[in-house]
């Protein structure tokens, strides 16, 4: 039961922050994101294990962390109902835009309940383009990681493991982000 309460729970959660958001407890979307969003980002003092989790990719075929595996990975967790998500994802897309290849994706996985139509919609909405649809209906990647709320943000290592996190929003494609994933990147 502990496992099923959890992603509940995080839902209200969550959902009561957007309500907070629209209701005018924060003013404006920039308002939410500190003026150097990366300032929030924890690094760890050395790269962590994940507990095991898998998402749906956009076929419906079930993944798991490790088809990244030799790669650096930013993995964003989000929601179509999460209005800090909205103003984030462009700026997931134009990271993998910029950076996105062989060495690097950007794996932005939806813990939408409304499933892989209603997070699809809200990527080409948003601007995402850039981005492919990942979805996780159960938020099986919130319990796993002990994520508190939405956005959550993982750097993950070319081994696997989490080098760093941020929660909230934050401005992917800035100069700082880059530099953040480059040096990552950059380590071989």
């Amino acid at each position: 039961m502990k496992k099923r309460v959890f992603p509940i729970v995080l839902l209200i959660a969550v959902a009561l922050a957007s309500i907070y958001w629209f209701r005018g407890g924060i003013s404006k979307v920039s308002d939410a994101v500190p003026a150097s969003s990366m300032a929030a980002f924890i690094k760890h003092p050395a790269p962590q294990d994940i507990a095991p989790f898998s998402f749906a990719d956009s076929s419906g075929g079930v993944v798991d962390l490790s088809k990244w595996k030799g790669r650096v990975v930013l993995v964003n967790l989000w929601a179509t109902w999460c209005a800090p998500c909205r103003k984030e994802m462009p700026e997931l897309s134009k990271l993998q835009k910029l950076l996105g290849s062989a060495d690097f994706e950007v794996v932005a996985i939806s813990e939408d309940l409304k499933g892989a139509e209603a997070s699809a919609a809200f990527l080409k909405e948003a601007g995402a383009d850039n981005l492919a649809l990942y979805t996780d209906q159960k938020a099986t990647a919130l319990a796993a990681i002990q994520s508190v709320g939405l956005p959550t943000t993982l750097l993950i290592d070319r081994s696997g493991k989490e080098v760093g996190r941020l929660l909230g929003p934050a401005d992917w494609a800035s100069t700082e982000a880059q530099d953040l994933v480059k040096a990552e990147i950059a380590k071989k």
